[in-house]
């Protein structure tokens, strides 16, 4: 990804990606994180890149369909500000909930992305 590419696309691919890597091989999502990258996970608040991916590996469920991925470039800075929604599937279960994850993007000097921040949040299941 370079920053010519277009935002909308580059936060789409990434969002696929990450979301295919977090369901078959979560430690691979340690070479997005860096030392400084933190994530907030339902407020719980973890930094650095081992224990970033500690956390996601221990989480007990897989993604199961996102719906919308929104983004905003950071033209200065040359990142991307991410928004994907989606549902997720609790391990052995039927039932799925519905998820936000917001990640700061930050391009290196190599083209290649990392996740300065990420914010994780379940959305609670209300009944009417």
């Amino acid at each position: 990804m370079d920053r010519s590419s277009d935002p909308d696309v580059m936060a789409r691919a990434f969002a696929e990606h990450y979301c295919k890597t977090f369901n078959e091989n979560r430690a691979a999502l340690e070479e997005l994180y860096q030392e400084e990258s933190m994530l907030t996970f339902e407020g719980d608040k973890i930094q650095g890149a081992q224990a970033i991916v500690a956390k996601l590996a221990s989480l007990p469920f897989h993604f199961h369909h996102i719906y919308t991925v929104d983004c905003q470039h950071y033209v200065l800075q040359g990142g991307l500000l991410v928004s994907i929604s989606g549902a997720i599937q609790l391990a052995g279960e039927n039932l799925r909930q519905e998820c936000i994850q917001m990640f700061t993007l930050m391009l290196t000097v190599q083209g290649s992305v990392h996740v300065l921040n990420h914010i994780f949040r379940i959305l609670p299941v209300i009944s009417v």
